[in-house]
C-alpha cells in the first residue's frame, strides 16, 4: 500500500522561508522580483515571506538598484548583526578557532599548537573549548547560534570522529564538547567544510562542480555540485591515491601517496633530505613552507622540491579532472595559501600534459580566496546551512 505523505501548511511555508533565504544568502542582495523568478513562487508569496524575514530581524532592505523603464527596485540581504557564530578547525599540527557574523565576516580568531597533546582526544577537547571561551570572551555568548567543528576524519552518529591520522577510532568527540557550550554544535570533515565555504563566498562560488583542494599536513578533496539552493557537498581520500608506484612512504601505510609529496610536512621534509638537516615539523611547518617558497625564488634545492610538488599536484588534480569532469578546482587550506601562487604555473602545466584534453581544456584551476582562516570559516558554514534550512529560525 502506497504512503501518502501530505504536507501541511506549517512545512509549506518553512520551505518557502528556507528557499527564499538561502537564495538571499547565497546570490544577494537580491530584489523581490529577482526572488520571484529565481524561486519560481509567486509575487504574493515572495512578498509575504520576505515580510516576515524581515519582521524576524534576519533580513533587511540594502539599496536599490535602478530597474528598465520603472520604479528602482529594493535589493535585499541577509543582516550580518543578525547573530554569530563559531567556527573550529581541527587541524594536526593546531587548534583554530574563529568568531563569525552571520555572514561569516570574521571578528576574531584564536590558534593553539598541538603540542605535548600526544593528539589526545581529551586535550584537543581542552583546547576546543579554550578557544571557543577565548574568542567569546567580552561578546555576548547568547548572540551566537551555532558552533561548526571540522575535523580531519569522518563523523557518524552525531559527534563520532573516525580520524586515522589522529589515532582517533569512534572517538565520541562532540561529548566532549557539547556540555561547555550552549549553542547548538555541528561536526563534518574538514575537507567537506572547506569545500562548501568556497562554494559559497570563494574560488568555487557560481562553477556547476567545483573540486576543492585542501592542502595542508593532510590533502583532501571535496566535490561541489550546483544544486536548487545550497551545493551538494561529497569528499573522497584523494590524498591517499598512489601517483607513483613504489614511491614515497605515507603515513597511511601505502608508499606513492599524493599527501607523501604535497602534504604540507612532506614538502618540507623533502627540503630538508635535499638540504641536509633535520625537518621542521609540527605547528611550525607552516612557517618552514613559507620559508621554502621564498627560497624557490632562485635555482636550488627549494625550487627544485616546489617543481616536484606541483608536477605531483597536477597529476593528482589531473585524475580529478579524468574521473569526475569538474568545470574548477580550487586549491585551498593553509598549504594552498602558502605555496599556491609559487606552484600554479607547474600545477596547470602537469594537468595540461596529464589530463584528457577535451577534459582539460574546460577545467579551469585556481587559488582559493578565503584566507588563513578558511577552515575555521568553513566549520561556521555548518550553523549557518542549519539557519537557512530552517527557515532563519534558530530555535
Amino acid at each position: 500500500m502506497t504512503q501518502v505523505v501530505r504536507q501541511t501548511t506549517r512545512d509549506l511555508r518553512r520551505h518557502n522561508r528556507a528557499a527564499l533565504l538561502s537564495t538571499l544568502y547565497l546570490h544577494g542582495p537580491v530584489s523581490r522580483l529577482e526572488l520571484v523568478a529565481e524561486s519560481g513562487l509567486s509575487a504574493a508569496t515572495v512578498t509575504n515571506v520576505v515580510a516576515e524575514l524581515i519582521a524576524d530581524g534576519v533580513v533587511a532592505e540594502a539599496g536599490s538598484v535602478e530597474s528598465d523603464g520603472g520604479r528602482p527596485r529594493t535589493l535585499l540581504a541577509v543582516r550580518p548583526d543578525f547573530g554569530h557564530v563559531v567556527g573550529v578547525d581541527v587541524g594536526e599540527t593546531h587548534v583554530e578557532v574563529g568568531l563569525f557574523d552571520c555572514a561569516l565576516g570574521t571578528l576574531g580568531t584564536v590558534r593553539h599548537p598541538l603540542v605535548g597533546t600526544r593528539l589526545d582526544p581529551g586535550e584537543v577537547a581542552a583546547l576546543v573549548r579554550a578557544g571557543i571561551a577565548e574568542v567569546l570572551e567580552g561578546g555576548d555568548a547568547a548572540a551566537v547560534f551555532g558552533v561548526g567543528i571540522g575535523v580531519p576524519g569522518a563523523v557518524r552518529d552525531g559527534g563520532i570522529v573516525h580520524a586515522p591520522t589522529l589515532g582517533w577510532r569512534g572517538v565520541a568527540f562532540a561529548d566532549l564538547i557539547r556540555p561547555h557550550v550552549v549553542a547548538p554544535l555541528h561536526l563534518d570533515n574538514r575537507a567537506r567544510t572547506l569545500g562548501q565555504a568556497e562554494s559559497w563566498l570563494g574560488a568555487g562560488r557560481g562553477a556547476g562542480r567545483a573540486i576543492v583542494a585542501l592542502l595542508g599536513v593532510g590533502v583532501g578533496a571535496a566535490v561541489a555540485t550546483a544544486g536548487p539552493s545550497h551545493p551538494g557537498i561529497t569528499t573522497s581520500e584523494w590524498g591517499h591515491t598512489v601517483v607513483k608506484a613504489g614511491g614515497a612512504a605515507c603515513r597511511c601505510g601505502s608508499h606513492g601517496c599524493l599527501e607523501a609529496y604535497v602534504g604540507t610536512e612532506a614538502v618540507v621534509r623533502h627540503y630538508a633530505d635535499r638540504v641536509g638537516k633535520d625537518p621542521v615539523i609540527g605547528d611550525e611547518s607552516d612557517a618552514e613552507l613559507a620559508h621554502i617558497v621564498a627560497e624557490a625564488q632562485v635555482a636550488g634545492p627549494a625550487a627544485e622540491v616546489l617543481a616536484e610538488t606541483g608536477e605531483y599536484l597536477g597529476i593528482g588534480i589531473a585524475n580529478l579532472i579524468n574521473l569526475l569532469s569538474p568545470d574548477r578546482v580550487v586549491l585551498s587550506g593553509s598549504a594552498g595559501a602558502i605555496m599556491g601562487p609559487a606552484i600554479l604555473p607547474a600545477v596547470r602545466d602537469a594537468v595540461g600534459r596529464h589530463a584528457l584534453g577535451y577534459l582539460a581544456g574546460r577545467t579551469e584551476v585556481v587559488l582559493g580566496r578565503l584566507g588563513p582562516e578558511a577552515v575555521a570559516l568553513g566549520a561556521a558554514t555548518l550553523p549557518v546551512a542549519q539557519l537557512l534550512a530552517a527557515g532563519g529560525r534558530t530555535g
